[in-house]
């Protein structure tokens, strides 16, 4: 669900409760579309209030965790800081019914003269934005600027007076009674539904409230208008009277819904929903900063490490196509040099009859001894050559085809270790949480001569390791288990960190993580075996699957072969385990 005016209104309330008197003491860029304001007095202590405008979830909110920053902060965010830092939020609101509020900010101005500030946030998918305004409401910058090449209508540009985004042609909701809106409808045309109707009349309404609306009235959450009878209509503007009041009278509460089937996180909404009767599970959260970030964080975290591992994950593509059509290429070669014994066979039968063979000849019908009946064949001659020489050619083409196949199969087995290991670096790719992680996987890539040198992007970093951790969880009874990110990690954590007693685990056959259960001298119980092993499932491409069989042995039984791609290891003596990986057990053993 897109973050609609009415669900806004409820935001900002709840921002505005919290944030009115606080100070801006930090301001932060991690990303291209987001900005970080961190906060001091006021309720509860410091905050974070994140302002994103991502084209898929513009969204206002407060985050726990501090977000990973740039080396060099953007020219925006250097503005901010200029503008806005050490200044008094004196309140949050939301003009009229839309999608956006304003940050209004107590500050002085480069002589020391108080002044207000407007921080403005429109968040409107991909024409979202966040804008500076000074006190005469003319824009100081924007993140994103539109000049008249973009929008034709409405520019957004430094030293322009600030405008209000162009008004839709529909109604305010706070402005319409029950009694008009069920007279209106019946007065609509018929070919449409209910909820598509209510869409495109109400200002500030998202397509799930409209199909709630018409759910609660009608019972059909998409009712076709031309069925609606009276006592629908009717219906109608009572449900919509009683909504308006839920909302005017501030007794939103945040509610996440959530699938019944997979638990997997679906939707988000400000009041109980009921159209899905019983395929979705409804719970209320704590405030609607946790609702939103229940809804956008994963999400979002995932989407930014892909703009950032962007240009890896094309390198890395496309060098593994290009071995896998050197490898195919090879195969096909090698499949032509099983055929060789018939150039022998050819090259001994022109020797055997040379007596009645002359120069000039383009074939010959020669008696094929090495069949059963001896009968004659017919062999295709080279006129430029000796008969002594085409029988040589032969025996050259039969030697070559053996040479090709000794050195087709070494460099088929070769292609085939460099596309392994290119799969696992692409499996790696997707294990990267953070700069540093990507920095380890440069460096990695860079040794193994993926990348060259002059890719690397930080010049001044060059050189120096990157100093990135592995994943690390406890299990229920108190193990510690660590999983690599990368292949270098795998090789340290394996080769390096774990003692000989620990445990190694990692999927059968499937690219993944190396884990390593640390047992200190102790006999691990079956609860940690399970949970190791359902931690190795998980950081693999198995993760979505069910029953992924993992090895596990003793770290002592794991060896690297002399020569070895980064990652690769050899094990002869394991067990397999068979385990169905799940994100909320994994995620509530994670330390780090």
């Amino acid at each position: 669900m897109p973050l609609d005016a009415i669900c806004l209104r409820a935001v900002t309330n709840e921002l505005n409760n919290v944030l009115a008197g606080c100070r801006v003491e930090k301001v932060y860029q991690p990303d291209r579309d987001e900005i970080v304001l961190q906060t001091r007095g006021g309720q509860g202590g410091p905050r974070r209030l994140l302002l994103s405008i991502a084209a898929g979830s513009p969204r206002v909110h407060f985050i726990d965790a501090a977000r990973e920053n740039p080396a060099a902060p953007p020219m925006f965010c250097m503005l901010l800081r200029k503008h806005v830092q050490g200044a008094k939020i004196a309140a949050v609101s939301q003009p009229a019914v839309e999608r956006m509020l304003t940050i209004e900010l107590d500050t002085t101005d480069e002589m020391g003269v108080p002044c207000k500030k407007h921080l403005i946030c429109e968040l409107m998918g991909k024409h979202s934005n966040v804008i500076l305004c000074g006190e005469d409401n003319r824009i100081i910058d924007a993140l994103r600027r539109i000049d008249g090449d973009l929008s034709g209508k409405r520019q957004v540009l430094p030293g322009l007076f600030y405008r209000m985004p162009p008004a839709q042609d529909k109604h305010d909701p706070f402005t319409v009674s029950g009694t008009g809106l069920a007279a209106a409808v019946s007065q609509a045309e018929e070919g449409q539904t209910l909820d598509r109707w209510l869409l495109s009349q109400l200002l500030g309404f998202s397509p799930l409230l409209c199909r709630e609306l018409s759910f609660r009235a009608t019972g059909d959450a998409a009712k076709p208008i031309a069925r609606m009878t009276d006592e629908n209509r009717q219906q109608l503007g009572k449900v919509y009277d009683d909504f308006m009041s839920y909302v005017e009278d501030d007794r939103a509460k945040p509610f996440l819904l959530t699938k019944v089937e997979d638990g997997a996180v679906f939707d988000f909404t400000f009041l109980p929903v009921t159209q899905y009767e019983g395929l979705m599970n409804v719970t209320q959260a704590d405030s609607f900063s946790a609702l939103l970030a229940a809804f956008f964080e994963k999400k979002g975290k995932v989407e930014r490490m892909q703009r950032r591992t962007g240009d890896l994950h094309k390198t890395v593509t496309n060098a593994r196509d290009r071995v896998a059509r050197k490898l195919a290429a090879q195969k096909k070669e090698l499949a032509a040099t099983h055929n060789r014994e018939q150039y022998k066979r050819t090259g001994e039968l022109i020797t055997a009859n040379l007596y009645q063979l002359e120069k000039g000849m383009n074939k010959a019908k020669v008696v094929d001894y090495y069949a059963e009946n001896c009968p004659e064949v017919e062999i295709a001659l080279d006129v430029r050559l000796t008969p002594q020489q085409n029988a040589q050619k032969y025996f050259k083409l039969y030697n070559k085809a053996k040479t090709a196949e000794e050195v087709l199969t070494q460099q088929i087995e070769q292609g085939s270790a460099e596309l392994d290991y290119l799969d696992s670096v692409l499996a790696a790719l997707g294990e990267a949480e953070n700069e540093r992680d990507l920095a380890q996987l440069r460096e990695e890539l860079t040794q193994s001569g993926v990348l060259s040198a002059k890719q690397t992007r930080n010049k001044k970093l060059r050189g120096k390791p990157a100093q990135a951790k592995p994943f690390h969880y406890r299990t229920s009874d108190g193990f510690d288990v660590f999983a690599g990110k990368n292949n270098l990690q795998n090789d340290l954590l394996t080769l390096k960190t774990a003692f000989k007693s620990d445990i190694w685990f990692h999927t059968q056959k499937i690219h993944g993580s190396h884990v390593i259960l640390v047992t200190d001298g102790r006999e691990p119980t079956d609860e940690a075996m399970t949970e190791a092993a359902m931690i190795a499932a998980y950081h693999s491409r198995g993760r979505s699957s069910s029953l992924v069989p993992v090895d596990y042995t003793p770290v002592r039984q794991v060896k690297k072969p002399a020569g070895a791609k980064p990652g690769m290891v050899i094990y002869h003596v394991y067990q397999t385990a068979y385990v169905t990986p799940n994100e909320a057990e994994v995620e509530k053993l994670r330390v780090e």
